[in-house]
């Protein structure tokens, strides 16, 4: 028989479906040596699940299932119904047996506190803080089971309905288990963290203090005492004005009351009592296997622990193998995809990289403690992040600065280390020459292609084991592809005669970011292609008005069959076909093979095509490129004009021409290896989706997606072996579902101290928004504020503003007016399209797509760095 109520010192992590988060870890905490818990007990769920059979709840709580979070109103009045109707339960009289025989061991004057511990709370993934209720100094058994049916109730309060809601738990999912616990009147009381709150860094130590009781502080009534500690060292004291504190009355309930102004001030704790605090938090957080959050309180000068819980907001450190300082850099802020990348995503994408990667979150980091450790290395490193994430080079500037944290690493260990290379890092420095030959490119091109060609027709006769064998065999041409040096050559020639232009015509005309305008419709760009060629597709379709009309109402990604019945339809399947066997292996985020492709999710370019009906007229593609083109060429010879007016200005001309040439021939290609590493990437998925199918039929997996959630190499084991631990998906796509919850930083050091740059901006409009220039221009116009492509509904003259784009993206910026990104560089994929489409941009603007709302009226400014809400 399952015992309606616990002693904490009964109570094991194990029984957490029974006494909850919270009753779970306070008996733990019981075990440890030397922490001091009041001692208590707990009504576990068993009794919970005896009120809530009642038959009037089942028709009240199958109502509620049916309630989304938006529907606050009808939230608030349904879950009032639900409480009032638990409070009105009375408690069954076999219960009440067992808690009158824990109460009889203490005085009936005895002051509890009685608090709420539900199932789904204090867990590592969603901590459910604050959102059932505590009752404090209860005396007497009436008022304990009083306040005992108050907890029930809390479980449907208001906020907590809309928790549940917001984070996918069932409300007949969740059950509650109550504390009763023997009242400690504490002169001061608090939290701990044992890793610091704001800065995340785990070595740390955070203790808010004040004096009373602890729930005002939680509550946010009271102000408290801040206290660091690092080691054994108190690092910082911020001590407040106390003005108020809670305390216990003697009839039962709390009271506040101001402090006397001469003890205000006062240091809440000793400082002989700070770091034993901070002590008995890192002998729990070693307890507990990861840091705290810790509620604690000081009584006759003994601390007592009322309650420990994970820290649920911190990003997961990677994890280096020894014990020095590491500073770890966003593979994802890179590559312009900050989302988690699934298994089979995440092993493959390694397998293309050279170089160590640290996995954290479902994202992939570099460790480049090495790297700035040396001057030399540093400076390439430093220069390059100018270019590709301002903000990245100014935390990594904050790191060198603090001048300690990186002195571990000496040069020999510098030699020595296995972890760390310089090709871990996109380099800045001068490549060898290259020749200003167009056809270079062309070759390029037709190299890939073929390599690709190749690679469909001999997968086609793989399978097994031996299929991804070929892929992994693959992957090395891939690579050889991927990092020609020929191929770095001809797009960073480019890169660096951009840089040279923008200087030297700021220096010589004082003509600011001349190479954005210089960079526009240049030839060989497949991304900018793939935006006009969607506009072309609009063409066909747009003479057709039942196919718009169909277009117009479809949801189904199998729409091809329907689509030839209407006049048009089959010339218009052609075109959509034709389009997607050049660009249909692109996506948001491709660089995740799991993710969908647009061949597999057609559906997601509807939208695109429809906005591009709407907002243009026929033919807009070629005029849009050619309008481009001649405004390039405009400026260019405006350019050199006005240098042959200049002092060896015959010279200056001459060698600017050149670089401009060296712009125009070789930017477009910058776009080209990211497509043919996703042109293979589709191949093989494909390949492998083919086998995932073999694998469902024979029952070893129940979908051809749970392939997602295995690496390569576990893939191939199950391939060969045709068996698999289906826990193992089923883990993974829950620990899928918290990354996609956490927001990876740009820079994190070994500490678990998420460092964040910021742009150093002077004169800025009031109100402003710093960002980086990456393609001039002034424009106003509508935020669009817009976190899914396929969820896009633009009109001519719209800003975007999103969190990151990806070459996916290109085909909104053809009906744009400006752009904004929280994540990006000069030289990244959005950029370069941005500055061939003459669209002014900003990139690096932090919490963008939060501080500017939807539809507000915004302007852009591209040449100096910030937008305006307008």
């Amino acid at each position: 028989m399952i015992p309606f109520v616990l002693g904490f010192q009964d109570i094991e992590k194990t029984k957490l479906m029974l006494v909850g988060g919270k009753g779970a870890n306070l008996g733990e905490l019981a075990k440890i040596a030397g922490i001091h818990v009041p001692d208590g007990f707990c009504l576990t769920t068993e009794a919970f699940k005896r009120i809530m059979a009642e038959r009037s709840l089942k028709e009240l709580l199958d109502q509620l299932a049916l309630l989304k979070a938006e529907d606050r109103d009808k939230v608030a009045e349904l879950s009032a119904e639900i409480r009032k109707v638990i409070e009105g339960i009375a408690i069954p009289p076999e219960i009440i047996e067992e808690i009158t025989r824990f109460l009889s061991g203490y005085d009936e004057r005895t002051a509890y506190a009685v608090r709420s511990s539900a199932t789904a709370e204090d867990l590592p993934t969603a901590s459910f803080a604050g959102q059932q209720d505590t009752y404090l100094n209860i005396i007497g058994q009436e008022a304990i089971f009083k306040h005992i049916s108050k907890c029930w109730a809390s479980l449907f309060t208001e906020r907590a309905v809309i928790y549940r809601l917001q984070n996918g738990f069932g409300h007949s999912q969740v059950y509650l288990a109550v504390i009763v616990q023997r009242m400690v009147f504490p002169q001061a009381s608090g939290i701990l963290f044992t890793a610091d709150p704001l800065t995340s860094n785990r070595k740390l130590l955070s203790i808010e203090a004040g004096f009373g009781l602890g729930e005002a502080l939680v509550s946010g009534l009271v102000s408290a005492d801040c206290y660091k500690v690092r080691g054994e060292e108190i690092i910082a004291k911020l001590i407040v004005a106390k003005k108020l504190a809670t305390y216990g009355l003697k009839e039962g309930g709390t009271e506040t009351r101001r402090i006397d102004p001469e003890r205000q001030k006062a240091q809440t704790l000793t400082d002989q009592q700070i770091l034993q605090l901070a002590r008995l938090g890192r002998q729990i957080e070693t307890y507990f296997g990861g840091p705290q959050d810790i509620e604690w309180c000081l009584a006759e000068d003994v601390f007592y622990i009322v309650q420990s819980r994970p820290i649920t907001t911190l990003y997961p450190v990677p994890e280096g193998n020894d014990q020095e300082n590491h500073v770890y850099v966003s593979v994802g802020h890179q590559q312009m995809m900050t989302d988690p990348l699934k298994p089979l995503g995440m092993s493959l994408f390694r397998l293309t990289s050279f170089g160590p990667r640290f996995e954290a979150g479902g994202r992939l980091f570099v460790d480049v403690a090495r790297i700035l450790a040396a001057p030399d290395s540093r400076k390439t490193l430093l220069n390059a992040m100018g270019q590709h994430d301002p903000l990245m080079k100014d935390a990594l500037l904050t790191i060198i600065e603090r001048g300690d944290f990186l002195k571990s690493w000496s040069k020999d260990k510098q030699e020595q280390s296995p972890g760390q290379s310089d090709k871990d890092m996109p380099s800045a420095g001068s490549p060898a020459p290259v020749e200003n030959d167009p056809t270079i490119v062309s070759d390029l091109i037709k190299r890939s292609q073929t390599s690709i060609e190749e690679l469909k027709q001999k997968i086609q006769g793989k399978s097994g084991a031996d299929l991804v064998d070929f892929i992994l065999a693959d992957i090395q041409e891939l690579k050889k592809i991927l990092f020609d040096p020929q191929s770095s050559r001809v797009f960073m020639a480019a890169i660096d005669a951009s840089v040279w232009i923008n200087e030297k015509m700021n220096e010589w005309l004082a003509e600011k970011n001349a190479a954005d305008t210089l960079s526009q419709s240049v030839p060989n760009n497949i991304t900018s292609e793939m935006g006009l060629e969607l506009l072309d597709l609009a063409d066909v379709i747009r003479p057709y008005p039942q196919v718009i009309a169909y277009l117009q109402q479809v949801k189904d990604d199998s729409f091809w069959a329907e689509l030839v019945a209407f006049e048009g339809g089959g010339e218009v399947q052609d075109a959509i076909r034709a389009f997607l066997g050049k660009h249909g292996m692109r996506c948001a985020g491709e660089i995740d093979i799991t993710k969908p492709r647009w061949s597999e999710k057609p559906t997601t370019l509807v939208p695109l095509i429809l906005s591009n009906i709407k907002n243009f007229e026929p033919n807009a593609g070629k005029r849009k490129f050619e309008q481009g083109r001649r405004i390039a060429l405009k400026k260019e010879q405006e350019l050199l004009e006005r240098l042959r007016q200049l002092p060896d200005g015959e010279e200056k001309a001459q060698e600017t021409k050149r670089k401009i040439d060296l712009v125009r021939n070789f930017i477009g290609y910058r776009e080209y290896p990211k497509y043919g590493m996703v042109n293979r990437y589709f191949v093989y998925k494909q390949a492998l989706l083919k086998e995932a199918e073999q694998l469902a039929q024979a029952g070893v997996i129940r979908e051809k997606e749970d392939i997602y959630y295995l690496t390569l190499e576990e893939l191939r084991e199950v391939i060969g072996t045709n068996k698999l631990d289906y826990q193992v998906i089923s883990q993974r796509k829950e620990e899928y579902k918290v990354y996609e919850k956490l927001t990876p930083p740009r820079v994190i050091t070994s500490d678990g101290e998420i460092i964040a740059g910021e742009y150093k901006r002077e004169n800025l409009p009031a109100g402003a928004l710093a960002g980086l220039p990456i393609s001039a221009g002034v424009s106003e116009g509508r935020a669009r504020v817009i976190l899914k492509m396929e969820e896009a509904d633009l009109d001519d003259g719209d800003i975007l503003v999103t969190v990151f784009t990806d070459p996916s993206w290109t085909p909104l910026f053809v009906s744009l007016k400006g752009l904004i990104t929280e994540v990006g560089g000069l030289m990244t994929h959005g950029a370069v399209i941005a500055r061939e489409y003459g669209l002014p941009a900003l990139v690096g603007v932090e919490n963008a797509t939060k501080l500017i709302k939807d539809g507000q009226r915004i302007r852009v400014n591209g040449a100096e760095g910030y937008v305006e809400i307008l």
